[in-house]
C-alpha cells in the first residue's frame, strides 16, 4: 500500500509538472522563442558552455538565460557579464528545476523585457544526472553534458538523461590524454539507448568542437522558427 501510494504520488507530480511545461512551451511558441534545457552533473561545464555560446552567438541571436542553482547567484553573475538578461532561480533543497519554477522565471523575463525580441532562452538546470531529465520545463530540446572525467559508464548508470537528450556534448576532451578514457566508447554507450542523438566532443578550454555545437544551436533555432511560421500560416 505504501509503495502504491508513493508511485501514485510520483505520477501525479510528473503529470502536474508536464501540464506546466506545456504551458511554458506555449508561451515560448507564442513569442517565437526556442528554449534549450541544459543538463549535466555538477562540474561538467554547463556555465562555461553558456559563456562561450553567448559570446559566439549573441550578435546573431537575441539570447536570455534562466539560471537554476540550489543556492547563490554565482553562475548567474558570471553570465550577466556578457550583457544578456539572466533570471536566477534558487531551488533550495530541490535537485532540479521544474516547470513552475521556470514559469516564475518566464514571468520575470516578461515583466522586464519584450519577450518577442528574443530568439533563444537557455535554461541552465541544477547539476544532477537524474531528476532534471524527468521534469520538463517547457523546453523544445534537451542538451546533456558529460565530462570525460566522469567515465565511460555514466550513460549506462544514468540512462534517462541520455535517452531523453537531443544533443550530447562530451566535455573537457582536452583532459582525455591524461585519463584512461575512450571518447568513442562514451558515444557508443549513448547511441545504444538513443541512436538519433547529436553528439559533439568539445573543449571549452581549447575551443575544439565548439563550432559544431554553435552550428547545432543555429540549426534548431532556425528549424523552430520555420515550424512556427508554417503553423501561423496554416491557422
Amino acid at each position: 500500500m505504501h509503495q502504491t501510494f508513493e508511485a501514485g504520488l510520483g505520477i501525479n507530480l510528473l503529470h502536474a509538472n508536464q501540464a506546466g511545461a506545456d504551458h511554458n512551451r506555449a508561451h515560448f511558441d507564442e513569442w517565437g522563442i526556442t528554449c534549450l534545457n541544459i543538463m549535466s552533473s555538477p562540474g561538467a561545464g554547463k556555465t562555461v558552455l553558456l559563456e562561450k555560446t553567448i559570446a559566439a552567438l549573441n550578435d546573431e541571436l537575441k539570447i536570455a538565460v534562466i539560471e537554476g542553482d540550489m543556492t547563490t547567484e554565482l553562475d548567474a553573475e558570471r553570465l550577466r557579464q556578457y550583457g544578456v538578461p539572466v533570471i536566477a532561480i534558487n531551488t533550495g533543497r530541490s535537485c532540479h528545476l521544474d516547470s513552475k519554477m521556470v514559469a516564475g522565471g518566464i514571468h520575470q523575463l516578461e515583466g522586464q523585457y519584450e519577450p518577442k525580441e528574443f530568439d533563444l532562452v537557455l535554461v541552465e538546470n541544477v547539476g544532477n544526472l537524474v531528476c532534471p531529465a524527468e521534469f520538463e520545463v517547457g523546453e523544445h530540446f534537451k542538451v546533456a553534458l558529460l565530462s570525460v572525467t566522469e567515465g565511460e559508464d555514466k550513460p549506462l548508470k544514468y540512462p534517462i538523461m541520455f535517452q531523453e537528450a537531443d544533443c550530447l556534448l562530451i566535455t573537457k576532451i582536452d583532459l582525455a590524454p591524461y585519463l584512461d578514457i575512450d571518447i568513442d566508447r562514451i558515444a557508443g554507450n549513448v547511441r545504444q539507448m538513443n541512436p538519433h542523438v547529436a553528439i559533439a566532443p568539445v573543449s571549452a578550454k581549447t575551443g575544439e568542437g565548439l563550432d559544431i555545437w554553435f552550428d547545432w544551436v543555429r540549426q534548431v533555432v532556425n528549424r523552430q522558427q520555420r515550424s512556427l511560421a508554417l503553423a501561423s500560416v496554416s491557422k
